[in-house]
């Protein structure tokens, strides 16, 4: 049975709503993250979004509050991972820059230059949630957030100017992921 026919909870539509509205910020870009278009890649009405967000800003804000959660999770524990000896820093580096590549990146620039500042706060409540979480108290803190924002800053840049500039400049295209990896191993051979 098709979404359409199915009668879902609040949780499921909500959930099914966000999952297609990842799915047009990916194919289409943020512009394509519309109310109207989401309600019909769920065969559901526009009026049931209104219901579950309020407005198209509303929906884009808990699409990034559910992007940043997902992935600040998933960044943690490729984290606790390295610590652990079990990873790499460039699991982290990849992790942050797949991110931002598909959609995180667009949909943070596009909240900034539409005035929907609004929906770029979960995405550094979460990456703050992060940090906190991954806090130890040390002299190490002030290094990870540091990385943090070396990191987030690059791939982010990467994801709107990455693969037109490594073109211009005929390098190959993961050359960022590379001087981000380098640079978060530099230092950081004998800590976890």
């Amino acid at each position: 049975m098709s979404l359409a026919k199915r009668r879902l909870s609040p949780e499921a539509s909500r959930s099914a709503a966000l999952e297609a509205a990842r799915e047009l910020l990916v194919e289409a870009g943020p512009q394509a993250v519309t109310l109207k278009a989401v309600a019909a890649r769920m065969g559901r009405t526009h009026a049931n979004l209104l219901h579950h967000f309020g407005s198209a800003a509303g929906l884009q804000k808990a699409l990034a509050e559910a992007m940043a959660e997902r992935i600040t999770r998933r960044i943690g524990e490729a984290v606790m991972k390295v610590r652990a000896g079990q990873g790499s820093r460039r699991d982290v580096v990849d992790l942050t820059f797949d991110a931002f590549e598909k959609g995180g990146g667009a949909l943070a620039s596009w909240a900034i230059l539409s005035g929907n500042e609004d929906a770029l706060d979960p995405i550094l409540q979460a990456i703050h949630r992060l940090m906190d979480e991954l806090s130890d108290g040390t002299a190490h803190d002030d290094d990870m957030r540091r990385d943090t924002l070396d990191l987030v800053l690059s791939a982010m840049g990467d994801a709107l100017l990455g693969e037109a500039m490594a073109s211009a400049l005929g390098l190959p295209r993961d050359t960022a992921r590379e001087l981000a990896a380098a640079r978060m191993t530099a230092g950081h051979d004998d800590q976890g």
